[in-house]
């Protein structure tokens, strides 16, 4: 839809509203477009459409944002299996841009993570419980943060009744939703977009797998295998997700180019377009800056922080570029840092 056939039906006021809620969420968009400061509310003509028919009826602006799946499975790149501070920072930060987003639309904004962790958890190769695990904490997480106003969950649990299996939802949803390999291998081969998104989920497959045995070669073709398999999952879940809220505004945690029907949003500051809190932990640096960066990297450069028993995030020790003691519960100035944060 063109941006003068998406306007023209809708009030200047309604336009005006649509226009800075777009401005809004500008700045924190994720793309690998190189001229992304230029960027104006009129390039998104898609987002803009679906904001408007919830200002115009005066109603609370739903997103739908695909994401939080589960923690990587390689502890060189995570704590482990379940949320930490990378997670809360990145919940915050949602609730915040809804809070902003309040300011100029007086219903206000909601985020809905979708948690796409089990559609694809057996190819990822990491087990449902984990999973369980990691989506209860993030929703314990959100109460305990007070942002449950402007932040709920919905994963795989949700879909298909309490009767089938996660490998029953999983097959079901797989066989009836999304493209065939067939149709996804072409468009890999004739969409950039899409060739970047494969070789991006290539590269976490590979490093995200642990105690690999064979050549890596192998280890190459069997994540190329399985990247195709997590992008058709994906999809399905897209469609899930679309098929359940149909009117929520699309975000994704994938770089996203203008004209896309997803908005990518970046959630946390990271090197990689890529980085994400759950294939990474933070680290915060000694100008007060937190960064999302690989476990191995972060332990040469600070000390673990642990908050309520559990590792939290990296800080950053003496002049940054060197590995501190480290810090656990009742060791004294860490907990005190990590409580703080």
């Amino acid at each position: 839809m063109s941006e003068s056939a998406t306007t023209t039906a809708l009030t200047p006021e309604v336009a005006r509203i649509s226009e800075e809620i777009v401005r809004l969420l500008i700045p924190h968009r994720r793309t690998v477009e190189p001229d992304a400061h230029l960027d104006i509310p009129g390039h998104f003509p898609e987002q803009l459409r679906q904001i408007a028919d919830f200002v115009a009826k005066d109603e609370q602006v739903i997103f739908s944002l695909p994401g939080f799946p589960c923690k990587s499975p390689n502890t060189d790149k995570v704590f482990g299996h379940l949320p930490d501070h990378g997670e809360r920072l990145a919940l915050r930060f949602l609730d915040s841009l809804c809070a902003d987003i309040e300011k100029v639309h007086a219903p206000g904004a909601r985020v809905l993570i979708c948690s796409d962790g089990h559609i694809f958890g057996d190819v990822i190769r990491v087990p449902d419980e984990h999973i369980d695990a990691y989506n209860d904490a993030l929703l314990e997480m959100i109460h305990a943060e007070g942002l449950a106003d402007h932040l709920d969950t919905f994963d795989l649990r949700d879909c298909y009744g309490p009767a089938l299996s996660y490998d029953e939802k999983r097959k079901l949803a797989a066989g009836t939703l999304g493209p065939t390999l067939e149709e996804l291998r072409a468009e890999v081969r004739e969409d950039e977009s899409t060739l970047r998104m494969y070789r991006g989920i290539t590269r976490f497959l590979v490093e995200d797998t642990a105690d690999w045995e064979g050549s890596r070669s192998a280890l190459q073709r069997d994540c190329r295998r399985r990247a195709y398999e997590v992008i058709l999952r994906s999809r399905a879940w897209s469609e899930l997700i679309a098929e359940s809220y149909p009117r929520n505004v699309r975000l994704s945690i994938h770089p996203q180019n203008r004209g896309s029907v997803k908005f990518g949003i970046r959630l946390l500051g990271a090197a990689d377009a890529w980085t994400t809190p759950w294939h990474s932990v933070l680290f915060h640096h000694l100008d007060g800056t937190w960064e999302l960066m690989h476990r191995r990297d972060a332990e040469k450069l600070g000390r673990e922080i642990y908050r309520g028993g559990r590792p939290s995030h990296f800080e950053a020790v003496g002049d940054g570029s060197g590995t501190g003691a480290d810090t656990r519960p009742g060791d004294g100035p860490g907990t005190r840092s990590a409580e703080a944060a």
